[in-house]
């Protein structure tokens, strides 16, 4: 689940921007009303009926493939191998999936570099020559040469280990990074000094979700659960607790800061420590929305954790510190976020005062030069203003376009910070911002070969079902004949408060050179305008979500963009339940399905690892009656009936995903094989030694969005590319 704040927000490992590129000078795809061939003879793996029924408020409901939820038994695995075979030998017959395959790792290879970001002495960076697993961190003193610091292509020889984030202490000497394995959410932290970049002690095993943040040089704070009996992938995870790690002890002795009581369960919680050290704050979370927040005293032996706030009904974070004097960004009485002054001597909110109120915009803060910078979102895209910590608006960011800036962070003693800017089809530019003066200069343009002059991308307003407008973007080759017969993908999220913010993405570039259109709708249950479309699309009003996607659709083929015959719907994580949602709801309405990673199983969710803290977005199925009949009027795995023809559908998970556990893809595909009416294939493609998505090498990322383009345009009737 692609959630937006976990723990506590943090920096951690710099957004690694798009991963591939493309030339401007690719074959259009030939548009046929047949395809190349006979499409292949499907024979599905059998997948046997072992009924298992459930009573919810006195409803009995079966479910055949409980069995599929066990990860750790020889026939789940060996189910999961006849799938993959039949799904990879149906791939292999798509006359043009190494085309696809060879063009996407060619415009994968050209050098990526991320922002700069100073710790201690050095500046450091992430690149990618080209085609490695995964970026390596360098860094430079001054204008000396750069040199790597960490490289996670050595931790493994197939790219599976990846590097998670990683935390410098305030004077750069030390530094903790978390490692995954296999995409797990699992990580394993190591402690090396900086200088000598030695490891200085055993590594601390089974840490999740967590944040970072050091107590001087002398110790750390992290969070995680108990480790859970039975299986590490599936079994449930309900109690986080913060520890704190004194260097040179085991992690045996390490203390528990906070959480791990019976009496009041928080499944995220997260510290952070002051810049100067003296205070620790807080956070503890119920669900994925609103948190509690708490701060310590650290100079004084044995002080209280004092309450900031004492509910979960907002979300409240620290922006900055110095000495007593606070400041915390909050949607608490301000559903778009504002910034307010609080002391550390009187820190409830009764005592705040706004120093950036709340306006009609969503907002997210960044320090940095002594400087704050806040980020708005106007329809999706930034805007960005400059004030002092008064205030006091200095001045507008001017941005090169519609589109979208991340960065705008850095230490108080910089004068110099970085940003970049990017939209659906401008690749990623990074800037240098003076903080004095405003000026903002090029540091390094984007080397992928792709000409977005050759594109158009526009945005667009359409009406759901109940009246609301939904902002959309749509992007393709300019010159487009809107007849009509345009392949397309419509990707959503509508969830968790997530906000799908314009950007460039070269896996994304290499289907608009194939010819193909891109739209992207921002609908309800995002974040896009605040808290309140956030709460429009959860529990009871879920269905909102899914008649925005719908309406998304229905609106691409009246202006005859595309039509039903060319359309294909994809979504990952909560967006695969959305692609679920609306492909059991309106089979009809689309050709090819792409749910990844999704949540499907709405009754059964809550029981897997720390899926109960997304109730604030979906409710439980133990909840009440009210709510049980509502999630199994549109849990995917319980509404796909017999004698339907679906979608062609490729399901993809991972087989190492601990967050949305593959059992749910699993299910979802044998109740589709099993019901399916007509001749469109319904498959599972199921990745080994990967999970929910971060840290996927590019070689394996190559591999799927070959197979995913190339099913979907097989089965859109394409010919040839």
């Amino acid at each position: 689940m692609n959630f937006k704040k976990i723990t506590l927000s943090t920096a951690a490992l710099v957004a690694l921007f798009s991963l591939s590129g493309c030339a401007e000078n690719t074959p259009v795809v030939e548009k046929v009303a047949s395809v190349a061939k006979e499409k292949p003879t499907l024979t599905y793996p059998q997948t046997k009926k072992m009924p298992v029924v459930d009573d919810y408020f006195g409803i009995k409901v079966t479910d055949n493939y409980r069995w599929l939820e066990d990860d750790m038994s020889a026939e789940t695995a060996e189910w999961v191998k006849a799938q993959n075979k039949t799904t990879y030998n149906y791939l292999a017959q798509i006359p043009y999936r190494d085309k696809i395959k060879s063009r996407l790792a060619a415009l994968l290879d050209y050098e990526k570099v991320g922002m700069p970001f100073i710790e201690g002495e050095y500046s450091y960076f992430y690149k990618n020559d080209g085609l490695q697993n995964q970026y390596v961190l360098y860094r430079q003193k001054g204008d000396g040469p750069a040199e790597v610091f960490l490289d996670p292509n050595t931790f493994s020889e197939d790219g599976t280990v990846s590097l998670g984030s990683i935390e410098f202490s305030e004077d750069g000497s030390l530094a903790v990074y978390l490692i995954s394995e296999g995409g797990s959410d699992w990580r394993k932290a190591r402690i090396i000094d900086t200088k000598t970049k030695e490891v200085l002690e055993s590594e601390l095993v089974d840490i999740k979700f967590s944040a970072l943040s050091w107590l001087g040089n002398e110790g750390f704070y992290y969070s995680s659960y108990d480790k859970p009996k039975g299986s590490e992938l599936s079994a449930k995870t309900d109690q986080h607790k913060l520890y704190y790690h004194k260097l040179g002890t085991e992690q045996a002795q390490d203390k528990v800061v906070f959480g791990g009581t019976d009496a009041e369960k928080h499944r995220y919680v997260g510290g952070e420590v002051s810049k100067d050290g003296k205070y620790l704050f807080v956070y503890a979370s119920v669900s994925t929305s609103g948190n509690k927040l708490f701060i310590k005293d650290l100079s004084k032996a044995d002080a209280p954790l004092v309450t900031v706030v004492g509910n979960t009904n907002s979300d409240t974070e620290l922006v900055s510190s110095k000495g007593d004097e606070l400041l915390f960004i909050t949607n608490m009485d301000a559903p778009n976020k504002r910034v307010v002054k609080a002391n550390a001597l009187k820190p409830t909110s009764d005592n705040w005062i706004d120093v950036i109120a709340e306006t009609e915009n969503v907002l997210s803060v960044s320090t940095g030069g002594k400087y704050l910078f806040a980020k708005y979102m106007k329809d999706a895209a930034s805007y960005i203003q400059q004030y002092d910590f008064s205030g006091k608006l200095i001045r507008e960011i001017n941005l090169p376009e519609v589109g979208t800036a991340s960065g705008f962070s850095g230490k108080a003693s910089q004068t110099k910070l970085y940003y970049s800017f990017s939209n659906q089809k401008t690749p990623s530019t990074i800037f240098s911002l003076d903080v004095s003066s405003g000026e903002s200069k090029v540091h390094m343009k984007s080397k992928v070969n792709f000409n977005s002059d050759n594109f158009e991308s526009k945005q667009v307003f359409y009406t759901s079902k109940d009246g609301t407008k939904v902002p959309m973007i749509i992007t393709h080759k300019k010159g487009l004949t809107l007849d009509g017969n345009n392949p397309t993908i419509l990707y959503g999220y509508g969830g968790f408060n997530v906000s799908l913010q314009p950007r460039f993405s070269s896996t994304r570039a290499a289907w608009l050179e194939l010819g193909g259109v891109y739209a992207v709708a921002n609908l309800r249950g995002g974040g896009e305008y605040g808290k309140k479309w956030h709460n429009a699309g959860t529990k009871l009003k879920k269905q909102n979500v899914f008649d925005d996607f719908i309406a998304a659709a229905e609106y691409l083929i009246q202006e005859k963009v595309t039509s039903s015959d060319k359309l294909a719907v994809m979504g990952g994580s909560n967006g695969g339940l959305l692609v679920g949602a609306v492909m059991t709801q309106r089979p009809e309405l689309f050709k090819v399905a792409l749910p990844a990673v999704g949540v499907l199983d709405m009754l059964r969710y809550h029981t897997f690892t720390s899926g109960a803290g997304w109730a604030y977005d979906y409710g439980k199925s133990d909840d009440n009656a009210e709510m049980f009949n509502y999630l199994l009027g549109y849990s995917p795995v319980h509404n796909v009936k017999a004698g339907t023809e679906y979608p062609a559908t490729l399901v993809t998970t991972g087989d190492h995903d601990d967050r949305v556990v593959p059992a749910h893809s699993f299910k979802f595909a044998a109740e589709l094989q099993a019901k399916q009416a007509g001749t469109n294939p319904t498959l599972i493609r199921i990745e080994t030694d990967a999970g929910h998505g971060a840290g996927t090498p590019i070689s394996k990322t190559i591999d799927q969005y070959a197979d995913i383009y190339g099913f979907t345009l097989f089965n859109m009737g394409v010919k040839d590319i």
